[in-house]
């Protein structure tokens, strides 16, 4: 008995050593190389969505640090992406103030929520995640178009392999998984940013639909602090 007691306690070691030794290699991969430079970008004009906290925030501090402006300051406006009404509004709003639009980055999202709708009936991961950043994106694409090498990020996710379009239940009413609902947002993410890429491909705008942590680590942040 206590032999096998020792064999399975050797076992147990040696599985947990294992497990962690496997959580430590996915981290790494998923957090990516830490990147670093000294490159500014001054007289650039961003729009960040959900600023206010996680990645946007970080975003934001990062890029004013690098001399870019935000109305020519960092300001925080109102916008809900669940209301068609709001979005139009910010739109005008911004555009009334501000006549260059270089960089625009989709992030606000919802994940993993109770089903529920938007105030235009779209399912809300559907409509916050992907067609109210859609909106958004249409309402300022003319003025993106006008400055030089457009910037444009999506944040979708990994997850969006999980996802598909469902055309016969795009609101999820006939069959609803909190967990599913994300991932075909994620999806709608991929395959908007595809279809605007395609379209754009002439104009010198570059899209891109990223992994939040590649977005952060290592993909696409030095691809706009390159950008001039």
């Amino acid at each position: 008995m206590q032999l096998h007691m020792l064999v399975f306690l050797e076992l147990l070691t040696s599985l947990l050593s294992f497990l962690y030794v496997i959580a430590l290699s996915i981290r790494k991969f998923f957090a990516g190389e830490i990147w670093r430079t000294n490159v500014q970008l001054p007289r650039k004009t961003v729009v960040i969505t959900g600023a206010n906290m996680g990645i946007s925030k970080e975003t934001a501090r990062e890029l004013t640090h690098r001399g870019l402006c935000i109305n020519s300051q960092v300001l925080v406006w109102k916008l809900d992406l669940s209301s068609t009404k709001s979005i139009r509004a910010f739109a005008e709003s911004l555009l009334a103030v501000q006549k260059q639009l270089h960089i625009l980055i989709n992030n606000t999202g919802m994940m993993m929520c109770p089903y529920s709708k938007t105030a235009n009936s779209f399912e809300t991961h559907l409509g916050i995640n992907c067609l109210g950043h859609f909106l958004l994106t249409c309402s300022l694409l003319e003025q993106l178009k006008e400055s030089a090498l457009a910037q444009m990020v999506n944040l979708s996710s990994v997850a969006h392999h999980a996802g598909k379009i469902r055309f016969q239940d795009l609101e999820s009413e006939k069959c609803y998984s909190w967990g599913f609902a994300y991932c075909h947002s994620k999806m709608a993410n991929i395959l908007f940013t595809w279809g605007l890429a395609k379209r754009l491909q002439r104009k010198g705008a570059t899209l891109y639909a990223v992994h939040p942590v590649l977005f952060l680590r290592l993909k696409i942040l030095p691809a706009l602090l390159r950008y001039n």
